[in-house]
């Protein structure tokens, strides 16, 4: 059975804005301070890491597995992100890691509605 367009694409980027979200995890600034310990960086960097791969494999399970309610769970997980994301704005500004997150939230709000649309209909099981 071959996959649907649609379907393809939601993949696609939800792993392009998953790959985004680990680049920025591996290039964020890890300089401990007194509020910042090492330990804590290290622990925030393995849940970043652990995070990343749970979404990875829950985009697997509504691809190629076709279940559907890992596309629900990615959903609550973007609308958390824009929160997060509208916070982080508010407090700091535009600054470079917040535009890649602004990317990275572009890429999962299209891979979403791809999976939602045209031919990824019924593709999904409950």
């Amino acid at each position: 059975m071959t996959v649907p367009r649609n379907v393809l694409w939601f993949e696609v980027l939800l792993y392009l804005s998953l790959t985004l979200d680990a680049v920025s995890v591996a290039f964020q600034d890890r300089t401990p301070t007194p509020k910042m310990t090492e330990q804590m960086i290290g622990t925030g960097t393995l849940m970043a890491a652990g995070l990343i791969l749970l979404l990875v494999y829950l985009v697997r399970l509504a691809a190629e597995h076709r279940k559907n309610w890992p596309r629900w769970v990615l959903t609550a997980v973007l609308v958390l992100s824009v929160i997060s994301l509208a916070q982080m704005i508010g407090e700091k500004g535009i600054q470079f890691d917040s535009g890649i997150e602004v990317i990275s939230c572009a890429l999962t709000a299209a891979g979403l509605y791809f999976s939602f649309t045209g031919d990824a209909v019924g593709w999904f099981n409950e």
